[in-house]
């Protein structure tokens, strides 16, 4: 499968020059992006200031499927404003919830100043007021969904791990299977691998709106991208994405190493059948229109399906302000955040 790019531009999140209580620059991180079919919901994996601001917000796109800055609206519920890092969005498999998922990647063992790191929320399409912690600890006054973080302790089998990834897709139990891509796993934070699993357990949702589990979690699915000789850089999952439309699921990959001495960023996207994920078989490495890999030149790290063809990929390029390969400015600003539009050619 192919993919051409129709356009590619960047965003403006929140205004130019907004600083932290620290008086640092705030940037924009752009790690989750989902199309709830008529706007885009976006989330950036570091907090934006501002009790009028969140580090979630939605856009509408036009027909071209172009963000439209002037339409940036902030979700600034109490939950949503709470949650620290968040690595990838999703939509239910009916349609009808919106999920948003952070890394998972810190806890304190002792008490709960971490916890904020650890959470999966759902919300009713369109309605955001509407949102709930999935699968919360019992107790009072504790937030946050640690009871999932002890299944995805269980299913990953290390003691540090980062989530990147979340999909659901049709399932054969309740109402579909919740999946969550693996980026990091080992012993510690300063101790991992950057690997491409993909873990999950089946759902259902009740008429509270509630995303309950209905079987264990355990994997589904892993990738080795070095095992592909046109791939260049050490990878891990930055995010999954199922298409409704053709029954495929979509998995990218980003890397940020040195080579040569100089620091590299960027990533790859892959494509696979239901059928195939079910086999446990090799993704199909996505390539570009002269037929060699489609390698993106941005830290690729959400995915959105707009349409039965057409792709919007959102990057996550840290605190780096270069712009690459643009031909109209060497740099962005810290508020903008480089997208692309791209459409899948069989």
């Amino acid at each position: 499968m192919q993919a051409r790019q129709l356009y590619h531009n960047t965003l403006h999140c929140f205004p130019v020059g907004l600083t932290d209580e620290q008086q640092q620059l705030v940037h924009a991180e752009i790690s989750a992006v989902v199309h709830d079919g008529e706007r885009l919901i976006l989330g950036s994996d570091k907090p934006i200031p501002g009790a009028e601001r969140s580090s979630v917000f939605a856009i509408d796109i036009d027909d071209q499927g172009r963000p439209q800055e002037e339409t940036l609206s902030y979700y600034t519920q109490p939950l949503i404003r709470q949650a620290i890092k968040y690595e990838d969005f999703a939509l239910t498999v009916d349609g009808r919830h919106v999920l948003a998922t952070t890394g998972f990647d810190r806890i304190h063992p002792e008490d709960h100043s971490l916890n904020d790191y650890n959470h999966l929320l759902i919300w009713p399409l369109g309605d955001p007021d509407r949102v709930q912690v999935v699968d919360p600890d019992p107790r009072d006054g504790v937030e946050g969904s640690l009871e999932l973080r002890q299944r995805l302790t269980a299913a990953i089998g290390m003691p540090y791990y980062k989530i990147e990834g979340l999909a659901a897709i049709p399932g054969d139990k309740g109402d579909g299977l919740l999946l969550f891509g693996v980026r990091e796993q080992g012993q510690h934070f300063d101790d991992f691998n950057y690997v491409c699993r993909v873990v999950g357990a089946h759902y259902r949702t009740n008429e509270q709106g509630q995303l309950i589990f209905v079987d264990e979690m355990r994997e589904h699915y892993a990738f080795d991208p070095g095992q592909f000789e046109a791939v260049e850089h050490l990878c891990g999952l930055s995010s999954l994405e199922y298409d409704p439309y053709n029954h495929r699921l979509y998995l990218m990959t980003s890397f940020e190493n040195e080579q040569g001495g100089i620091d590299s960023i960027g990533g790859y996207l892959w494509v696979i059948d239901m059928a195939d994920f079910a086999r446990g078989r090799a993704p199909s490495l996505v390539e570009d229109e002269t037929g060699g890999p489609l390698v993106f030149t941005h830290k690729a790290e959400g995915l959105a399906v707009l349409d039965h063809d057409r792709l919007f990929v959102a990057y996550d390029n840290d605190r780096e302000l270069a712009l690459g390969n643009d031909p109209e400015r060497e740099q962005k600003y810290a508020c903008e955040a480089p997208w692309t539009l791209l459409r899948m050619i069989q």
